[in-house]
């Protein structure tokens, strides 16, 4: 049984890694250690934009559903 818990200990210190990499580096160098986050609020923010694109033209198109109902059991 206890070779069971160490396992899983293994496990999860190895998936868990790179974030203790990050956490160290964060105390050497703010900016590097951000740059992750930095990357992923620009790629969040076109996708962003990318979907009210797509929902303009839908919306310009008029072929979106616009019926009041949410599901096809209350009608």
């Amino acid at each position: 049984m206890r070779d069971l818990v160490y396992a899983i200990q293994d496990f999860f210190m190895a998936l868990l890694a790179p974030m203790v990499e990050l956490a160290e580096l964060e105390l050497t160098n703010w900016w590097s250690a951000n740059t992750m986050n930095w990357l992923f609020i620009i790629i969040g923010f076109v996708a962003m934009l990318y979907w009210l694109k797509q929902l303009k033209i839908f919306n310009d198109e008029g072929t979106e559903k616009r019926e009041v109902v949410s599901h096809s059991f209350f009608e």
